[in-house]
């Protein structure tokens, strides 16, 4: 069963979009979530991550202020509330998965959804 994410969308300068990650069934429910995201003609970087509970999360220092990530057991859910968002948050936004935590590299996570595009307007 894939991650599955979705949320994303067009924004201007200055506002907000909450992606979302759907973590499904028995699968997840251990493991840490991580977003990434990938701009044109440069390499797919960290965001954020959020362990299995939500009780603990870290961030790249891109996102400290701006972006909260946060999960929702119940339903499976992953979220990233992005505010503030700048030009340069224009990416191809993923959510992957982990056994690790602590974990900032693409090669850590052995599980990804299909990304959700944002773009921010200046």
């Amino acid at each position: 069963v894939q991650l599955q994410a979705s949320g994303g969308g067009l924004v201007q300068a200055g506002g907000s979009l909450r992606l979302s990650c759907l973590a499904p069934g028995r699968t997840y429910s251990s493991y840490v979530i991580g977003w990434f995201r990938q701009a044109p003609g440069k390499e797919r970087e960290f965001v954020a991550a959020v362990n299995w509970n939500g009780a603990t999360t870290y961030y790249a220092e891109s996102a400290k202020g701006r972006f909260t990530i946060s999960r929702d057991v119940a339903k499976t859910m992953v979220y990233l509330q992005m505010n503030s968002l700048k030009p340069e948050d224009t990416a191809v936004y993923y959510c992957a998965s982990t056994p690790s935590w602590l974990r900032r590299t693409p090669s850590d996570y052995n599980s990804w959804g299909q990304g959700t595009l944002v773009t921010v307007s200046s």
